[in-house]
């Protein structure tokens, strides 16, 4: 056995190793609860599954071209995005993002959810389970316009039951002013129409296998009805779109969903619209360029044929057929110059036409139109780079609101292009006045010499140069327009599908295995948690193991309870008998024995507080040692409530120890003793009559005297004194004892109480101090295992102090 450590306390008590095999066999008595546990728990999780509806996942791939031909004529506007970010007039996010969000926008979302009806949900309800989602086949369609349904307030619930014979019975729940009603109709035959402050609602046959339409049961079905901009935003939150890779623009489209043939169109119908949005934004500025160049063909039309009517009357009035050859030279001069005047004139109308167009306040969101014939290459770069940012900015308000940080700055952009636009107009309409002034000076020198010709003939010539104006700048409109139309049949999808939506065949949710192992181990774990929970929260001792964790003190002895209690008394030892009470008792001996030295021969027995057994385990100690053929006497020094007549059966007005103490010179002390009916070599001094002043006895010296003769009379003399905590006489009778027996007992002694062992340890109160568990109920489970141990004892007798 280990020593005693003096240096003992509870704050510097090494720690230690954890017994696996005993923590094993902690928990596994409890087997029944850990197997109750896991087949709750498996019922549950096999319960929760029942009524959780499969999801799958569906995939697809996009291509999102980064190239932007949208503006038709108008040259790509990559270049003046970068020239205006290098300016820092704004910031924007790379071309391939803006598409993700595009993809992901609730307004092209609501646009896919209303083409397919998706915002009216039906399922098929089961009697144990979850209900089965229904799309393109199920008995009975229910459908209400897509404007009815977005002025919900809140979502429509209707439960159908479709009999056998065609009629169907209808309870439905809806919200109206912010208040829930009830609906319930009922129907002879199908199709039906239920008019309701709602809306109206539609129900016709819908299209089922053949086995479930041959079914003579009666099909309950369930129907969902949302406005498409809650779907929408429903959809939004179950769709992923991501990039495959940093270096591609190969978006993936991830959509998880409980109907696999719903999500396969649900990703082909938004790649289809967002295809046809984005055709629309391109081809926007060849829409604006054909309706410009429209209004100016019928226009110049118009005044091209005036200036040809009258070219044609002034020659049937003058009869002119040709020049002179005088003014031919002239004339070819003056024509080059006309010419330049002609082109010239040309350029200012468009700018001016540009210039009109521009400051009218209807315009000013809208893109200018750009091919137009400009001969100012500056100037038609710079609306290039304008109808770029107009076209960006419809596009992010698409996702986003006129507070977006991206837009707030897109629009200072766009402000500042726009003087830019306007400035640029100016200076090229300032450039165009220069060069007419310089062309009508050289002009002038020649109509100097054409004023010597006829007067018909230069009246002629201003005819035909008005008629040669109107006729150029016609024609350049017709070829403008041929552009368009080219520009407006050239345009290409922006995204390609390279792998078709396909939902996979397992579901992603839920995810029996995981949910299977959860429940296992909440099965485990919960008995284990209740179990440590219950050893952490206990205060008492229970077993040898909780001794061990509160002091060193060498342990004796574990004694379990016994039901074989005699009638009378509390000795439950016999002499040359095997059974359990006798093996434990034997064993406490000898390990008392081997604590003993040589000469020793008093031992002390106490406790923490009254009712822990220590009158018993002494009182049994000392039958074993007479067993053992020594001279045994045991002393009941607890004065205060004597226990000793309890177990050894004695009259309680029997005379003891506090006689002699009281008056020594006139008591025999030998007198005092009495032979125990248990075996001849043991002897009892009882207690005796309870005295007002116990202390002072057995502080007395008296006792010292008295142990001393006994000693040379008795091989062992066994004390029982009272508890130990709870009164100084133990401490004061400890002066003639050679050892303490502290005795605690399970599921009774508070380990808080416990520890004042702790304190005679450390303090050397005991040359030798030992500790013995007793009353171990080996019929509880926690005691069932670490002991050898296969009957149970106990004692029926009571033990008190007052406070």
């Amino acid at each position: 056995m280990n020593e005693n450590n003096p240096q003992f306390t509870p704050e510097n008590r090494e720690e230690e190793s954890i017994d696996i095999r005993a923590l094993v066999m902690q928990y596994l008595i409890y087997w029944p609860w850990f197997l109750a546990s896991v087949v709750i728990c498996l019922g549950f999780a096999f319960v929760y599954l029942r009524f959780q509806t499969p999801v799958y996942q569906t995939h697809a791939s996009v291509l999102i071209k980064e190239q932007d031909s949208r503006s038709g004529g108008v040259a790509t506007g990559t270049e003046a995005l970068s020239a205006l970010q290098s300016l820092g007039g704004f910031s924007m996010t790379s071309k391939f993002d803006n598409e993700v969000e595009i993809l992901k926008s609730r307004t092209l979302i609501k646009k896919v959810v209303t083409d397919l009806g998706l915002y009216i949900q039906t399922r098929e309800a089961r009697t144990f389970g979850a209900p089965t989602p229904l799309y393109k086949e199920m008995p009975v369609k229910v459908y209400l316009t897509p404007e009815e349904a977005e002025k919900l307030e809140g979502s429509v619930k209707l439960e159908l039951l479709s009999q056998p014979d065609g009629s169907m019975e209808l309870k439905g729940k809806y919200w109206k002013d912010q208040k829930e009603a009830e609906l319930t109709a009922r129907f002879d035959s199908l199709p039906a129409v239920l008019p309701t402050p709602v809306g109206v609602f539609s129900f016709t046959k819908g299209y089922m296998e053949e086995d479930s339409l041959s079914s003579q049961e009666a099909i309950k079905l369930q129907a969902l009805i949302t406005s498409p901009t809650d779907m929408a935003k429903n959809y939004s939150q179950r769709l992923s779109v991501t990039p495959t890779s940093k270096t591609t623009t190969i978006a993936q489209l991830t959509l998880d969903e409980t109907q696999r043939e719903r999500a396969v169109d649900f990703i082909n119908c938004l790649v289809a619209y967002y295809n046809r949005d984005a055709n629309d934004e391109k081809n926007e500025v060849a829409h604006k360029t054909a309706s410009f160049i429209e209004d100016r063909i019928a226009i110049i039309n118009a005044e091209l044929g005036a200036a040809e009517n009258r070219l044609a009357t002034f020659k049937q009035q003058a009869g002119l057929t040709d020049l002179s050859s005088d003014a031919q030279l002239a004339l070819q001069e003056s024509s080059r110059y006309e010419q330049q005047r002609v082109e010239n004139a040309t350029q200012i109308q468009l700018v001016e036409f540009l210039k009109s167009y521009i400051q009218q306040p209807e315009n000013a969101g809208e893109v200018i139109p750009a091919n137009v014939g400009l001969s100012d290459a500056n100037l038609g770069s710079i609306i290039e780079q304008y109808n770029t940012l107009i076209i960006e900015r419809k596009r992010l308000l698409l996702t986003s609101s006129e507070n977006n940080p991206a837009v707030i700055n897109l629009n200072t952009g766009i402000e500042a292009m726009r003087r830019s636009v306007n400035t640029s107009v100016e200076s090229a309409l300032r450039g165009l006045y220069i060069a007419k002034a310089d062309i009508d000076k050289q002009t002038s020198k020649f109509e100097a010499r054409i004023n010597k010709a006829p007067a018909q003939e230069k009246e002629f010539l201003t005819i035909s140069r008005q008629q040669e104006i109107k006729a150029a700048l016609y024609i350049m409109l017709l070829q403008k327009r041929e552009e368009n139309a080219i520009t407006l049949a050239s345009t290409a999808t922006n995204g390609r599908i390279i792998e078709e939506a396909m939902s996979a065949n397992a579901p992603i949710a839920p995810k029996k295995p995981i949910i299977a192992l959860a429940a296992l181990i909440l099965g485990l774990g919960f008995p284990v948690g209740c179990i440590f929970l219950k050893d952490l929260m206990k205060y008492k001792i229970e077993n040898h193991e909780d001794i061990r964790k509160l002091t060193t003190v060498n342990i004796l002895a574990d004694l379990p309870r016994s039901t074989s209690i005699p009638k009378q008394g509390a000795i439950v030892v016999h002499e040359n008998q095997n059974d359990m009470m006798e093996e434990c008792f034997r064993n406490l001996r000898t390990n008392l024995l081997f604590l003993l030295d040589k000469g020793q021969k008093v031992v002390l027995f106490s406790s923490s507080h009254p009712g822990e057994g220590k009158s018993f385990v002494a009182g049994n100690t000392a039958a074993s040692l007479a067993f053992l053929g020594k001279k045994v006497l045991i002393i009941g020094l607890d004065i205060r409530k004597p226990g000793l007549n309890k177990v050894f059966n004695l009259s309680k007005r029997a005379e003891g120890i506090t006689n002699f103490l009281s008056d020594p010179e006139h008591t025999d002390l030998y007198q005092l003793i009495q032979k125990s009916d248990v075996h001849p070599n043991l002897d009892i001094l009882p207690g005796g009559p309870v005295p007002p002043n116990p202390t002072e006895l057995i502080a007395r010296e008296h006792l010292d005297h008295a142990m001393e003769e006994l000693k040379q009379r008795y091989d062992y003399i066994i004390l029982d004194t009272a508890p130990i905590a709870m009164v100084p006489d133990t401490m004061i009778a400890s002066r003639v004892a050679d050892a303490c027996i502290y005795i605690c007992r399970a599921d009774v002694t508070p380990k808080r109480q416990f520890e004042y062992i702790n304190i005679l340890q450390k303090e050397h109160r005991f040359s030798k101090l030992a500790t013995v568990l007793n009353d171990i109920d080996m019929s509880k489970r926690k005691h069932s295992y670490g002991y050898g141990y296969g009957k149970k004892y106990g004692y029926g007798y009571g033990y008190g102090y007052g406070k």
